[in-house]
């Protein structure tokens, strides 16, 4: 049985991106959307500035609306896209095609700077952010061959992510878009996860459900619509790429390639069944995730190892790297369990809700570990759904997926900023 808990917006706020336009900037944006003619579509959030039905568009009262004058005329298929990310620790920079054709993708690592600190250091993430970001920008300008005045609009993360991060790009891009008088859209880090996969998978259509998996990020959704999600479960502490970062760093993996990719690597010369790690919450008959509890028996099975992490994995004995890849092995094996059981219950309560579901979209960084990829294949074939995975290159935080590609109607309404920047999700339990 499903019982709504309640509905809520998730905890992300739109930046005051642009100063307010006038009136003719406003009636402008109207009249070139109206030209779009976005498709109908229906939403259950009556009376939200989310809504954009038929040909009549409806600006949010605090939504500033840019129009790029191009001479040329755009059309929502030949319109071109810059594309900032700075939620983390990597500056991004690309530059898209509406109809998904990738121009250019640029980014910068702070890999020198995680493997320093052992993990993020938002101030240090900062200030490499602010060295690089004009830098990374104009690389993807110049990759594209276009200048500031050939773009149609800039997108850019703001949030979730690091707060002193998300500041340097959002700067960034309110400097581009109001320089050359672009239309400026922030982008839901995990929405932009979700949606990424209709870059390269064109038949996706909703609804669907999918898994975000990140350092900092468990979330099931059930996708109904563009701004439209039901959320199936979240983590309660940790995430699972945050449990993967540390196992790597107590293991003295390099980091420069992030946890893992690292952990990945060294599993496959592990024994995975070596270490009896306890499934976490297998008492809990929900789809919530926990990963504090599987961390603390990782951390107590190191030291029961004696396992030096002051010593790399590269100058360790044979033995020791042994017991390190059996632990590895083990931990991969329990934290990649856990998602199994929880995606396996949440797919067979999402098809109560919306039978028609056909797809489970895999996007995050921990989606590019092909271990994970392969196992939840498993579970959603049994289940006759399709497993769709954007390629690593896209699950990972970068430029491209801030501008996913989407159909004229999703196009007129979001990138000139007339949805409301709220990612919508109704929060449901199982009872």
């Amino acid at each position: 049985m499903v019982s709504l808990v309640q509905s809520v917006s998730c905890a992300i706020t739109r930046l005051n991106l642009l100063p307010k336009s006038s009136i003719s900037s406003t009636v402008r944006a109207i009249r070139t959307l109206q030209h779009l003619q976005p498709k109908k579509r229906e939403t259950e959030h009556e009376g939200s500035p989310l809504i954009s039905h038929s040909n009549s568009v409806l600006c949010h009262p605090s939504t500033a609306c840019f129009v790029h004058e191009n001479a040329t005329g755009d059309t929502a298929d030949d319109l071109v896209f810059l594309g900032i990310e700075t939620s983390c620790d990597d500056t991004a920079a690309a530059v898209v095609r509406s109809n998904g054709e990738i121009l250019s993708e640029v980014v910068s690592s702070q890999a020198e700077l995680l493997a320093r600190y052992g993990g993020v250091a938002p101030k240090m993430a900062e200030e490499a952010h602010t060295q690089v970001i004009d830098q990374v920008v104009q690389q993807a300008l110049d990759k594209a061959k276009l200048t500031e005045n050939d773009l149609s609009a800039v997108a850019v993360t703001i949030g979730p992510g690091l707060s002193l991060c998300l500041r340097v790009g959002v700067l960034k891009a309110r400097k581009v878009a109001g320089t050359f008088n672009l239309p400026l859209v922030g982008v839901h880090h995990m929405e932009a996860h979700t949606l990424v996969a209709r870059l390269t998978e064109r038949r996706l259509e909703f609804p669907f459900m999918a898994l975000l998996i990140s350092g900092g990020h468990n979330l099931l959704i059930l996708a109904r619509g563009l701004g439209q999600y039901i959320q199936l479960g979240t983590t309660i502490d940790d995430a699972i790429g945050e449990a993967y970062d540390k196992t790597a760093k107590w293991l003295g993996l390099d980091l420069r390639r992030s946890g893992g990719p690292a952990i990945e690597d060294l599993a496959r010369e592990g024994n995975s069944e070596s270490v009896r790690f306890s499934i976490p919450m297998k008492q809990h008959k929900d789809c919530n995730f926990s990963y504090a509890g599987l961390k603390t028996q990782v951390r107590l099975a190191i030291e029961s190892r004696k396992v030096n992490a002051e010593i790399p994995i590269s100058s360790a004995s044979s033995d020791d790297r042994s017991s390190r890849a059996d632990i590895a092995a083990s931990f991969q094996r329990v934290a990649v369990l856990h998602l199994e059981e929880r995606c396996e219950r949440a797919i067979e309560w999402a098809l109560k809700i919306e039978p028609s579901i056909r797809h489970l979209v895999v996007s995050g960084g921990v989606a590019s570990n092909q271990y994970v990829r392969n196992r939840l294949d498993k579970v959603v074939k049994k289940k006759n759904l399709r497993l769709v995975c954007p390629p690593p290159s896209l699950c990972t935080d970068n430029g491209i997926y801030f501008v996913v590609w989407f159909d004229k109607a999703v196009f007129g309404s979001l990138i000139f900023g007339l949805f409301s920047p709220t990612f919508k999700v109704q929060v449901l339990a199982l009872v």
